[in-house]
């Protein structure tokens, strides 16, 4: 096996752990605190959550991104970046701490204020940890990654659920939020093997913010146009109604942020080490863009299709407003991974010109679409998000398909196949449920059968038609 694979495979098994141990005690923590809390306390968070992503952002001014791809950072090149980004925060925390009141009276509403105030000091928590989370990703160190965000998964959620039980209802996921940072960054601060030392290069820094800026303002666009359905609904409707939506949203997340997530943290760093191979680079990111939908599309589409029982069984019936909402998109997120690997070419590359070309673009078809969508209510800005990530898939896919050769049309014959046989499974599911209800089966057992019928035809299918990434999901596994 090559040194590079051997690499890649560690970086997705202690990633896949992270992610899945991460998340898993996080989702345990949620649906506890779902049965605690109201669906207003959550829109209340979810509100802030473009202005803390804005701040984050800005604060980062992507040179985490430089220094992954950069050849041979030096130790002149982290410290750099460390104090910029420490800098940075404070900034970024003065300058939320006075918005505060803008925000809230937005929304209208006032508890805003002092919740924004508080969530704002994980700027600067984070601040303490960037440098050493992004050089242990460019190390490919996923396992003391691991080794860190267990704990202050574990203890944050402890904390979180203490408080939400004794009645401090919002308060609680605030507090939780405060302390996962600060137990990550007291853990990385020690464990990651790195400190700074008291220099500030003007010509690294140069270097890294020449790059790293057209990334900001790329994700700064992101940032606002993926808040922007928050945004709306949290101002035209209730708080209530951004709690169904955030829950529906974060629930889709769980799928696509893990399997994306495993194989993004990872795959950045890898197309950097091969980025000027383009054969090879083609080759790699087609093999992981079939696997990844392989797995994100049948998982989503049989989420659906048993969203009813799913919500009521994890998060009692209060939630179960959130059902429609889950269900249409979940579409939205079957290609959320391909967009982020595209993109992720043009970063390696170092044209992060392009990269913001392309965001500036993506944004302005997606504003069109949500001006029209938007009059049609809720549901017309979720049917909207389908539309745009379908739409985001073929400007993503313009600029790979000339670095590799590999264009949009290519690359969805290679996914599309995929995707009809998971929504076929899915449908086949639909129909068994609906007998399951009849019959008036237990939500627990509607999930078990429901699934397992669902994951085996799938995979009988695959099989079946020899689908290529079923195939190359098995050859990831082997070795050669």
């Amino acid at each position: 096996m090559s040194q590079l694979k051997q690499k890649a495979l560690s970086g997705v098994l202690w990633t896949g752990l992270q992610q899945f141990s991460t998340q898993g005690i996080s989702f345990i923590v949620s649906i506890i605190l779902a049965r605690l809390l109201l669906p207003e306390e959550f829109g209340l968070i979810a509100m802030i959550g473009v202005f803390m992503g804005i701040g984050a952002m800005l604060m980062q001014a992507g040179l985490g991104s430089s220094l992954i791809r950069t050849d041979h950072p030096t130790q002149e090149d982290y410290s750099t970046v460390f104090f910029f980004n420490l800098a940075g925060s404070v900034f970024m925390y003065l300058l939320i701490f006075l918005a505060a009141p803008y925000i809230a009276a937005f929304y209208q509403q006032e508890i805003l204020i002092e919740i924004i105030r508080w969530y704002g000091s994980i700027f600067i928590i984070n601040a303490f940890a960037l440098v050493q989370t992004t050089r242990l990703t460019k190390l490919l160190d996923f396992k003391t990654q691991l080794q860190v965000s267990i704990p202050a998964t574990i203890f944050s959620g402890i904390v979180g659920v203490s408080l939400a039980y004794l009645g401090y209802g919002v308060w609680s996921l605030v507090v939780m939020a405060i302390a996962q940072a600060f137990a990550s960054a007291l853990q990385l601060w020690i464990v990651a093997k790195w400190q700074p030392t008291w220099v500030f290069n003007k010509q690294k820094f140069q270097y890294h913010f020449n790059y790293g800026y057209k990334l900001t303002l790329s994700g700064l666009l992101d940032t606002l146009f993926n808040n922007a359905y928050v945004l709306l609904i949290g101002k035209f409707f209730a708080p209530a109604q951004v709690g169904f939506y955030n829950r529906a949203d974060t629930l889709k997340q769980l799928p696509v942020g893990n399997i994306g997530a495993i194989l993004g943290k990872v795959t950045f760093p890898l197309f950097a080490a091969i980025k000027n191979d383009d054969i090879r680079l083609k080759s790699v990111y087609q093999k992981i863009m079939q696997v990844v939908v392989f797995l994100v599309a049948p998982t989503l589409l049989l989420m659906a299709a048993l969203a009813t029982p799913l919500f009521r069984f994890l998060f009692t019936e209060k939630w179960l407003p959130a059902v429609p909402y889950f269900q249409i998109i979940c579409w939205n997120g079957i290609l959320y991974p391909i967009h982020s690997y595209n993109l992720n070419i043009l970063k390696v590359k170092g044209r992060s010109d392009l990269f913001l070309k392309l965001e500036i673009l993506k944004k302005v078809m997606i504003a069109i679409v949500i001006a029209i969508s938007f009059q049609y209510g809720i549901y017309g800005l979720l049917y909207g998000s389908v539309v745009t990530s379908v739409l985001t898939f073929f400007i993503n896919t313009h600029y790979t398909g000339k670095f590799l050769n590999y264009t949009a049309w290519e690359q969805a014959k290679d996914i599309v196949p995929t995707i009809i046989l998971a929504t076929f499974s899915s449908a086949l599911v639909v129909v068994l449920d609906l007998f399951l209800q009849q019959i008036r089966l237990l939500d627990v057992f509607r999930l078990i059968i429901g699934g397992l019928f669902g994951v085996l035809l799938y995979v009988f299918l695959a099989f079946l038609f020899k689908m290529t990434a079923f195939t190359e999901l098995k050859n990831l596994i082997k070795k050669p």
